[in-house]
């Protein structure tokens, strides 16, 4: 996102130009296909194509290939980390909880409505085909630390630390399975 380009409502591929509704219902609605697992791939490719640009025919090639622009272009979220160096200048090992999921759109879709509330005073259901994908990202990802789904952020990425209260660790861990996306693992304390 750069704030000196205007919001994507159109773009060309392959000479042909294409409006596309990227409002963040729609792009939601997009994920929730594309975790469908009773479709077949092509068949998600083509529910999410004309979601976003409307009915149309392709070729299965070309459906394809738009398909895969329009995803890595406008609408995967990309959690682009920093490299880490070391003191001779050579790149550190990615950590795991840096490419660990922290948010399920459907599972915190109430934390994520009552933290944009509560932070922006919008309600997001009155956004519905209003706020831009990229719009909807931003915000979320500048939500408040006072927040619910900052909170719950915080829970699901703790770790626990020597010198943490035996009490602290143990509400923690209650706190991080109530708010968990998958099967949280006990540790030991």
């Amino acid at each position: 996102m750069r704030l000196n380009d205007p919001l994507v409502t159109s773009f060309v591929f392959e000479d042909k130009e294409y409006d596309i509704d990227l409002s963040f219902d729609t792009v939601l609605d997009v994920f929730d296909y594309l975790n469908d697992d009773t479709l077949r791939e092509y068949e998600k490719v083509e529910i999410c194509l004309s979601l976003l640009l409307g009915r149309q025919q392709y070729d299965e090639e070309k459906m394809v290939k738009l398909w895969n622009y329009i995803y890595e272009n406008f609408i995967e979220i990309k959690y682009a980390q920093p490299t880490e160096y070391d003191l001779l200048g050579n790149p550190l090992p990615k950590r795991k909880e840096e490419n660990k999921k922290v948010i399920d759109f459907e599972k915190d879709a109430e934390y994520i409505f009552a933290s944009f509330q509560q932070a922006y005073g919008m309600n997001l259901f009155e956004q519905q085909g209003k706020l831009h994908w990229h719009e909807f990202q931003a915000l979320l990802n500048g939500l408040p630390t006072d927040t619910i789904m900052q909170r719950i952020i915080q829970i699901r990425l703790w770790k626990p630390s020597k010198h943490d209260p035996r009490e602290y660790k143990e509400q923690m861990r209650k706190l991080q399975k109530v708010y968990a996306l998958e099967n949280v693992e006990e540790e030991p304390s």
